[in-house]
């Protein structure tokens, strides 16, 4: 076990890299050593975000001023593409935990066909591991390329994965309505989203194409080994933080809600950042603001084998920046949660 985490996070100043730095500047075993961007170089990351207040933190830099064999590992919070070049030049010892899409597929011919991008990093792929924390623990060590999933799927495969593994619903018709704050969308929402009353109105988007839809397809499709093809809508809804996924099930066999309530339950009862609440409660996105928790609802419908799920998650922690530190706790061999309980908002 290492003393200390020497770390880079490229991409900094976007809404992940900042919350990265909040958490990581309070984990005791992390040691930051770089900051990169690719504006406002030479600047106090504290001018960028009043938040960060740490003295001594280096200020921001250029990605190829980086010396790669002085870290122990890189998180890249960068657009599509760009981790891959970071990859083609890693040392040996050097992690990188990449929360972009670039090693999210398995396939690079699938991941040019939902990014439009061409796979420059097809060597690494047998390298990488795509990780929500609480699946891959024991095998996380393995692996020199670590993989964060989309804060969507995060929310969906938490409640899915163990139904799915263990052959309690129906594969066939899966729904997930799912909505986000607009934080989910980058610091360049207004260039993305050009459509009226963006901050005053719910607006789906992405509809039946979103680029989520094909890991969430991957992972699902792994685990029952057949093919599974969800329907998935986004929204995007009028505050800054935050998921809330809405799953439309149907049991086999009769199988109640309130059995699928107990399996979760127990499913998850030693996965520290996982919380199955109250069978039937209804929850919501403030109830795991600022942390790295998911919630999980079961809910009972008026159709005995229809089952609602619902989950919920803060986009920017559990779904982007604290998974991320989750796997480096789990890749270092250190306490899984490290560095991620903390008493008051970031």
């Amino acid at each position: 076990m290492k003393d200390s985490i020497n770390i880079a996070i490229a991409g900094a100043t976007g809404y992940i890299g900042l919350e990265l730095i909040k958490i990581l500047i309070k984990h005791p075993k992390a040691k930051i050593l770089y900051l990169c961007a690719t504006k406002s170089i030479g600047v106090s990351i504290h001018k960028l975000d009043k938040r960060i207040n740490k003295k001594n933190l280096p200020k921001i830099t250029k990605i190829k001023n980086v010396d790669l064999k002085k870290i122990d590992i890189i998180f890249t919070a960068l657009p599509n593409g760009e981790a891959h070049k970071i990859a083609n030049k890693l040392p040996a010892k050097t992690k990188l935990i990449d929360l972009s899409a670039d090693f999210r597929l398995a396939n690079p011919e699938v991941y040019k066909k939902w990014y439009g991008i061409k796979h420059k990093s097809i060597n690494f792929i047998p390298q990488s591991i795509y990780s929500v924390s609480e699946f891959k623990k024991k095998v996380i060590k393995k692996y020199k390329i670590i993989s964060c999933p989309g804060c969507y799927p995060t929310s969906v495969q938490l409640p899915l994965v163990p139904l799915v593994e263990k052959k309690l619903i129906n594969t066939n018709n899966i729904i997930i309505d799912s909505k986000s704050g607009y934080s989910g969308a980058g610091k360049n929402i207004k260039k993305k989203f050009k459509f009226k009353h963006l901050f005053d109105s719910v607006r789906a988007y992405g509809v039946g194409s979103h680029r989520h839809v094909a890991e969430i397809d991957q992972e699902l499709t792994k685990i029952a080994k057949k093919k599974i093809n969800v329907t998935f809508t986004p929204h995007l809804i009028p505050m800054f933080r935050g998921i809330l996924s809405t799953i439309y099930l149907e049991s086999k066999n009769g199988i109640s809600a309130k059995n699928i309530y107990n399996f979760l339950k127990n499913y998850h009862k030693d996965n520290i950042f996982v919380k199955v609440s109250k069978f039937n409660k209804p929850i919501g996105t403030g109830d795991v603001l600022n942390t790295n928790y998911c919630e999980i609802s079961v809910c009972k419908n008026r159709k005995t084998n229809k089952i609602i799920i619902i989950s919920a998650i803060d986009n920017l922690v559990k779904g982007g920046s604290g998974q991320a530190v989750q796997n480096m706790n789990l890749l270092f061999n250190i306490k899984e949660s490290l560095g991620l309980k903390w008493k008051k908002i970031l």
